[in-house]
């Protein structure tokens, strides 16, 4: 299985238009962050989760012909904003693209992209055509891989983070419930949101992700949804053993 991070960065990427803060203007590309998504691949099956704002720069970064499916963690915008680029995939696969999603996550793409749900479609350049699979906290497999969903909070609002394996992918979150750290148990690699140093009411800060990982107790770890508060080059050091900062583009094979 190999696991792809295509945007590492939060809902604004980095840099933020019009900042010039140090994070900003770096000319390290490691502070340079689409916004968030993962493309999965096995040996025969890829699944990217969340159609990112970026997803079609992403797609076409990573060369990626086929899709197999998509999962979505939930429906704010950075995660969603890519929704009507599953066309391109309806164009050169000539299928309807499967789509996995919270209930809630499904309303509100219906409301966001109102004109992909009427039927008939309206005539022009097409919309994305989609099968849609609600999900909760079932485990559910597309082609060869399978998903148990991580029930997680992102302020007051209901996410999913999903577990594939010893893989977890926990992004967009300040609060894991007990009944998720149960699901978590045995993760050898982790990603999870930590947003920035400073307190936030929806997105774990630095230190709460650390004693999150603290918890969970995974082999190797990798910081994601990363804010341009954080300068990749002034944390990396400080981190304890087996925690990194991931990076756009970043490969992890298991």
């Amino acid at each position: 299985m190999r696991f792809t991070l295509l945007g590492t960065g939060t809902s604004t990427g980095v840099p933020t238009i019009g900042c010039e803060c140090p994070t900003c203007v770096s000319d390290d590309g490691r502070d340079k962050r689409l916004r968030p998504s993962l493309l999965i691949e096995s040996g025969t099956t890829t699944v990217v989760i969340d159609t990112s704002s970026d997803f079609r720069q992403q797609m076409m970064l990573h060369g990626v012909k086929r899709l197999d499916a998509v999962v979505f963690t939930h429906h704010h915008f950075d995660h969603i904003g890519g929704f009507d680029d599953i066309r391109a995939y309806n164009f050169v696969l000539k299928k309807y693209i499967p789509i996995y999603l919270l209930q809630e996550t499904s309303d509100n793409i219906h409301r966001t992209f109102g004109y992909a749900f009427k039927r008939p479609a309206p005539p022009g350049g097409g919309v994305p055509l989609v099968t849609e699979h609600i999900i909760d906290e079932a485990p559910f497999t597309i082609g060869d891989i399978t998903f148990q969903p991580i029930p997680l909070f992102h302020g007051r609002m209901r996410v999913n983070g999903y577990r594939i394996g010893d893989f977890a992918y926990c992004t967009d979150t300040n609060h894991i419930p007990n009944e998720s750290f149960e699901l978590l148990k045995g993760v050898k690699t982790l990603v999870i949101d930590a947003l920035r140093y400073e307190e936030h009411p929806t997105h774990f800060t630095v230190a709460e992700s650390l004693s999150a990982i603290k918890r969970i107790a995974p082999e190797r770890t990798y910081l994601t949804h990363i804010a341009h508060q954080i300068k990749h080059s002034e944390l990396e050091g400080k981190l304890p053993e087996g925690v990194e900062i991931a990076v756009d583009g970043l490969v992890l094979k298991m």
